[in-house]
């Protein structure tokens, strides 16, 4: 457990490697120095960050790779919008984490360092596939609709 700042462990944190467990674990008062924020987690690990400022904190966040998730608590609408439209993450949660994950309907992935493209049912096909456009001897047919582009250099 090399991600887990003990002394920052406010609720679970016992792990075994034998048994390939790691309870549900919440740390608070976490920095951007902790050992949790170095990576991405992929686990039952939770690093809380506290602010004052959304602003400030979009700022900062902004400012490190894009994460995968990101979750939101906070009342107030405006607040919300906010970090909604200026944070850059794959997914996330407004007053609740994690469940953005398990819905099927919606996509999961991530931006930047943290993944490209989305997954979950369609999505999943789509992402992990590679559509390859061949043209073979295309006499007349729908390329007749992109000549003037095929002409340019010909006709300016």
């Amino acid at each position: 457990m090399a991600l887990l700042d003990k002394e920052k462990v406010v609720y679970g944190g016992k792990h075994s490697a034998e048994e390939k467990y790691i309870e549900p674990t919440l740390l608070n008062d976490i920095d951007w120095d902790s050992k949790s924020m170095k990576e991405e987690i992929f686990g039952p690990l939770l690093p809380i960050m506290t602010f004052t400022d959304l602003n400030t904190i979009i700022d900062t966040i902004n400012k490190h790779d894009k994460p995968l998730a990101a979750y939101y608590f906070g009342e107030t609408k405006k607040d919300q919008e906010t970090f909604l439209k200026q944070l850059y993450f794959g997914g996330g949660c407004i007053n609740d984490t994690v469940i953005h994950v398990a819905g099927k309907s919606l996509p999961f992935g991530g931006v930047g360092t943290s993944g490209i493209g989305s997954y979950h049912r369609a999505k999943s096909f789509e992402c992990f596939s590679h559509q390859k456009g061949i043209v073979k001897e295309a006499h007349g047919s729908i390329f007749l609709l992109d000549m003037p582009l095929m002409l340019q250099n010909y006709l300016s």
